[in-house]
């Protein structure tokens, strides 16, 4: 446990990272948001989904971690599973963080009517139908997810090279038009929407912590491969 902690450590030597980039991503958007409100007329709620780019940020996040830090900690002797045990907990934790910082946004947003503008970019109604704890949920699974999603391919291409991370790529976009394929061909687009609006937000959030924890899966399977 004690190396798979200092792992943590490694990857928050640098701060920037983890914390200072995604703050800074937040406020740009945020800024940006009060200018764009002020622009549009009408006194009605103004909503912009302009807070979900620090969550893509994490998709870097998960690329660097295993291009740039793993063959490093390589060096200094840490095991590939306390590298993959202590980059996934680096990941919970700025997720977490990034949850409760969204959590805060959609307070300010509040207290200030939308400041001042009727505004909103982190208190989504939608989003929020369960209350903080399940807005929190959301915003965790989105960051963690897209970190996996990013640690995975990167994972992959360190195992066996551009080409297969090139073949899984084209798969999965195949895959994901099949599928709607068939929902079209059947007529299915009507119960899929259903079962989307059935779920709220929070539930979809609880499926995206299942399909996160199989991506990982998958990603420590491949990571057993990787070249440093």
């Amino acid at each position: 446990m004690r190396r798979t902690l200092n792992v943590i450590r490694l990857q928050l030597i640098n701060r920037q990272t983890f914390i200072w980039v995604p703050l800074i991503i937040l406020g740009g958007v945020t800024v940006l948001g009060v200018l764009i409100y002020a622009m549009i007329p009408g006194d009605g709620p103004k909503y912009i989904g302009a807070g979900q780019a620090p969550l893509w940020y994490f998709f870097a996040i998960g690329i660097s971690a295993m291009t740039l830090t793993f063959p490093f900690s390589q060096a200094m002797s840490i095991t590939r599973r306390e590298f993959f045990a202590g980059t996934l907990l680096t990941a919970i934790l700025g997720s977490a963080f990034l949850g409760v910082i969204f959590l805060i946004g959609a307070g300010i947003e509040v207290a200030t009517n939308g400041y001042g503008l009727n505004g909103y970019m982190f208190y989504l109604p939608w989003l929020w139908e369960a209350g903080p704890l399940g807005a929190f949920t959301v915003y965790f699974t989105l960051a963690l997810f897209l970190f996996v999603v990013g640690f995975t391919g990167a994972t992959i291409y360190k195992s066996w090279g551009p080409t297969v991370l090139t073949i899984a790529s084209v798969a999965l976009g195949l895959i994901l038009v099949g599928l709607a394929f068939l929902a079209t061909r059947l007529e299915l687009w009507d119960e899929v929407w259903r079962g989307i609006l059935g779920a709220g937000a929070l539930g979809l959030a609880l499926w995206g912590l299942v399909a996160t924890a199989a991506l990982a899966g998958i990603s420590f399977l491949a990571f057993r491969r990787a070249i440093p």
